[in-house]
């Protein structure tokens, strides 16, 4: 009889056999339990408890960027506030008071919007309706999505004091948000001005460089002619001559009020010959145009031949006179009867257009500072919906920008005018990045409007000057000297922007906010000293009256006297009515959070800002901003960023391309654990992909991490501490698991430290599937299964095994949150307990074993040749398993071949027996390239097969029970 073939009497010893034993299902059903586990959190009030049992613990403090309350939650804030989570959670379990409060961002224009929809929709004027009724409706919309998304958030098992969150619209905040706005009128930094801002003529309001999004678009461009009318130099000398200039922005020449050139560009005088047959330029004229861009000038007006006449040096356009194009022409009634002066910029280039670039104060920055520079008149021409004033010759009421966002008739009305003015070069389309607004979408234009600014190059005097006299020094001052970017590149990203961003636009014209409570001087300008009103006792008042009523009441009748009795005569100043930009909120969000919590910091500082990279134009930078302002510094110690979210492909998501991933969908299918899992895989610092392959593969990497789980479950069934065994007593193996769990310890906190979550969960992954699945729990289940309750060897897997599951369910716990409590609660069953009320557990230093690392490097590496071998036996069907084999393995390294004797290697290879030797292996043996020294020749295992355990062996059947080995036998008793 072979040693394959099993006996019909043989004995049946299955009920003889140690297997795991566990509840703990296989299949994770977590969409219908995660729930049970949330109502289970909130019961026994898990956030608290850890707050109370945290006393006297070192703060960590990572401030919620404020989402904004306006709908259902897309990807990117499930990957947001995942990763947020993973970081309050490890930070608690590593030793820290980690406090985490969520909030929202409450006032603003996509609120404001939403509530003129609904009016819209029922014929209603919004601007007839009450002010604080509004207000209270955009409110009520506001509160509706904070229910809404506070749910959301929960479901995807972030921890939090949901039951407390800081909203920008509660009254405390609104009066905070004030007060630190009044900071800036008593400190100096605020004033009022006319200057281009950008401007949206669809929701009629400034916006904040955080505000805009470049998208493509495609623009009419036009070279355009402006006559020499002072000659002077080479102009002097030659007949009448024209400077070309070259704009995507038609709408803007009438507003055109100089042409800037640069004194180190070599200009020349043109003379045009040949032009095709329906060009505009005439043969014969002259032009002067950057040399540089000369050639693609001419192409653009169709010229077929030309010849530089001349040069043009700086002298000779260093105070030229021009005239307007539209000078003269027919139904102007005047308006551009003027000269235009040639001005010297730092702007001009000649990378593109023509070298020279004309200039319209009131609608760009660059004109706007060469304007102040000259003392060029400002126009204002463009109403707030983006059309030009009803008065204005040609082209009165012409919209640039329709409500709709699409373009008006503006640009191509002065484009027809030019032509017939005789000023039109050439024209044409160009495609290009431009200036929307990243919440109506819609293209902006540069307006000069006044408003609001806070001025972030004027000294304070504040007595915060540690870190600079000015906003702008301190912020970054902060930048370099106070905060830990998380990547470094976010650094050099906010400096640069923060180092060359203009002041501060902080008012807007709407409804929905916290208002500019600031009273002006009836009759001054905004130049004079007295212009604003600044006294504290006023101040003061405004923050009562928002502490006890909110907002709401700067906007009631009687309220500016009521606020200025006994200070100042009412008669005598005005009320502001522009609402703060939403950035300011938000920005705030560091004095009514962090400083005035309970659960925030004494110093007023947060650990950590976490948002996508998008912020360093928005919140990182408002706030730096704002504290810069107002407590003299930043208001964290460290920022992190991450990317945005992606389709498989590699694509935006967009509903019109039907590639969308929902939170919610996927939480359904899957679960909350996998969708974290998902973030726990991805390099977030880039940007992620995501989709229906993807999260197939997230969800087996979870199934093969729960099954390992699920295996130590059932093994440790009944482990009392009277089995545990000391590491000094255990066996080599278990020894060299410490080890690795002592490497892992360092790994684990380093990488939750450094927030790396992708590289511990891989660290992780692959120790539980490689060196415990594939290795130590492969090897083990024969002691597990088969020997002796009381032998030292299961003793010591059973004690390993314990060490194992109290480190690796604690370390995963901030990851995967469900499923960790529920493998906690499988093994320590407990109404009030929970893991995440457990911290990671010390790990002894003295289990580090290098010297015995290496001895089991040689041992794991001679095992994966063996391995290796018995599976091509297994594939040609020689054997069934691998006990059936006792091969001859053949080791040249001499350190090696110790190692492996020095061990039971036939008990780790888990086959029945084994041979070592040095002798060279015979031509026949099998090898492995990667792993040179060692061969393998396939030898059957002698003898039977032991009932129980499998193993065949010679002295199988010479015991009192029959069929077993005489390990089993002795179990057996």
């Amino acid at each position: 009889m072979s040693a394959n073939d099993s006996r019909a009497d043989a004995p049946d010893y299955r009920d003889t056999v140690f297997l795991p034993q566990t509840d703990f299902p296989m299949r994770a059903g977590l969409p219908a339990r995660e729930p049970e586990w949330l109502a289970r959190w909130e019961r026994i009030g898990i956030y608290d408890r850890l707050r109370e049992r945290a006393a006297g613990r070192t703060p960590f403090i990572l401030h919620d960027g404020p989402p904004y309350a306006n709908g259902n939650l897309h990807i990117g804030h499930a990957l947001n506030k995942v990763l947020k989570d993973f970081i309050v959670r490890s930070q608690q379990m590593m030793g820290r008071d980690s406090r985490y409060v969520p909030g929202w961002d409450c006032h603003g224009l996509p609120i404001e919007w939403k509530i003129e929809e609904q009016y819209r929709q029922k014929g209603q004027d919004k601007d007839a309706v009450d002010i604080v009724e509004f207000r209270q409706e955009c409110r009520r919309f506001a509160e509706h999505w904070v229910d809404v998304q506070r749910d959301e958030f929960k479901r995807l098992g972030v921890t939090g004091k949901w039951d407390d969150p800081y909203l920008t619209m509660d009254y405390h905040a609104e009066a905070v948000i004030a007060a630190e706005f009044m900071k800036l009128v008593m400190n100096g930094s605020l004033y009022q001005g006319s200057k281009p801002v950008m401007w949206s003529p669809v929701e009629k309001t400034a916006l904040a460089e955080a505000e805009v999004e470049y998208k493509d678009h495609t623009s009419h461009t036009i070279w355009v002619r402006f006559g020499v009318v002072a000659s002077q130099g080479i102009f002097a000398t030659k007949k009448p001559a024209s400077v070309v200039i070259w704009t995507t922005t038609p709408w803007t020449i009438p507003q055109n009020r100089a042409v800037a050139y640069h004194p180190a560009i070599a200009y020349g005088l043109y003379e045009v010959g040949g032009v095709a047959e329906n060009a505009t330029a005439k043969p014969g004229e002259l032009l002067v145009l950057a040399d540089a861009l000369a050639e693609s000038v001419m192409s653009a007006a169709k010229v077929a031949d030309w010849q530089r006449v001349a040069d043009v040096a700086p002298a000779d356009l260093e105070g030229l006179v021009l005239a307007h194009p539209l000078r003269g022409v027919e139904g102007g009634a005047g308006e551009w009867d003027f000269d235009v002066p040639m001005l010297a910029g730092e702007h001009v280039t000649d990378e593109a257009g023509t070298g020279f670039v004309h200039t319209a104060p009131s609608h760009g920055d660059d004109d706007y500072q060469l304007g102040l520079k000259h003392g060029l008149p400002m126009t204002y021409n463009v109403e707030p919906d983006g059309s030009y004033r009803a008065d204005l010759p040609l082209f009165g009421g012409q919209a640039i920008i329709e409500p709709d966002g699409k373009d008006g008739p503006a640009n191509v009305s002065v484009i027809k005018q030019l032509a017939w003015a005789g000023a039109l070069l050439a024209k044409g389309r160009i495609k290009h990045s431009y200036p929307h607004s990243w919440r109506s979408k819609a293209p902006l234009i540069y307006r000069n409007t006044p408003q609001w600014f806070a001025a972030i190059d004027k000294p304070l005097a504040d007595g915060m000057g540690e870190y600079g006299d000015t906003i702008r020094a301190r912020a970054l001052a902060s930048i370099d000297r106070l905060v830990r970017w998380t990547p470094q590149t976010g650094r050099n990203r906010i400096h640069a922007m923060v180092e060359n961003r203009p002041d501060w636009v902080l008012s807007r014209q709407r409804a929905w906010g916290v208002p500019l409570t600031c009273f002006v001087r009836r009759g001054a300008r905004p130049t004079d000293e007295d212009y604003l009103l600044r006294d504290q006792r006023v101040n003061d008042r405004v923050i009562a009256a928002f502490e006890r009523d909110g907002a709401d009441v700067w906007y009631r009748d009687g309220f500016k006297a009521q606020m200025l009795e006994g200070v100042a005569d009412p008669e005598d100043y005005e009320q502001v009515m522009d609402v703060l930009d939403v950035w300011f909120d938000s920005g705030s969000t560091h004095a009514f959070v962090i400083r005035d919590r309970a659960d925030g910091s004494p110093d007023g500082i947060a650990d950590l800002y976490l948002e996508g990279t998008d912020q360093h134009r928005g919140w990182f930078q408002s706030s730096l901003l704002q504290a810069s302002a107002t407590r003299g510094r930043a208001p964290y110690k460290g920022v992190l960023t991450h990317g945005f979210t992606l389709d498989e492909k590699g694509m935006k998501m967009s509903k019109s391309l039907g590639n969308t991933i929902v939170p919610a969908e996927v939480i359904r299918q899957y679960g909350a654990d996998i969708l974290r899992l998902w973030v726990a895989q991805v390099d977030y610092g880039a940007d992620s992909r995501i989709g229906p392959e993807i999260l197939k593969g997230v969800a087996d990497s979870y199934r093969r991490l729960r099954n390992t789980l699920r295996f130590m479950l059932g093994s440790l069934a009944g482990f009392a501490e009277a089995e545990r065994v000391a590491p000094e007593e255990m066996p080599e193996l278990e020894q060299w698991v410490l080890h690795r769990l002592a490497q892992l310890d360092h790994a684990v906190r380093r990488g939750y430290d450094a927030y790396d979550f992708q590289g511990l969960f891989q660290t992780l992954f692959q120790f539980c599937t490689v060196d415990l699945s594939a290795f130590y729990f492969d090897i083990r289940k024969d002691a597990l299964y088969c020997d002796a309750p009381d032998s030292l060897r299961r003793r010591a897997a059973r004690t390993v095994l314990d060490i194992l599951y109290h480190r690796l369910v604690t370390w995963l716990a901030p990851i995967l949150p469900f499923t960790m409590e529920d493998v906690w609660l499988s093994r320590f069953p407990s109404d009030q307990d929970s893991v995440h009320l457990r911290d990671f557990p010390a790990t002894p230093a003295d289990w580090l074993n290098e010297p015995l690392a290496a001895k089991w490097d040689h041992v794991r590496r001679a095992r994966r040749v063996v391995t290796a071998a018995l599976e091509v036996r297994r594939s040609d069907k020689t054997i069934g398993a691998s006990l059936e084999a006792a091969p001859v393995v053949h080791v040249e390294d001499p350190e090696a071949l110790a190692a492996l004797k020095s061990v039971d290697f036939a008990d780790i290879c888990i086959t029945s027996d084994l041979s070592l030797t040095a002798d060279p292996a015979p031509a026949e043996a099998f090898r492995m390239a990667e792993l040179p020294g060692v061969g393998v020749v396939f030898e059957r295992a002698m003898g039977e097969k032991c009932q129980r355990c499998w193993k065949i062996l010679p002295d199988v059947g010479s015991h009192a029970h029959a069929g077993v080995c005489a390990r089993c036998d002795a179990v057996l008793g």
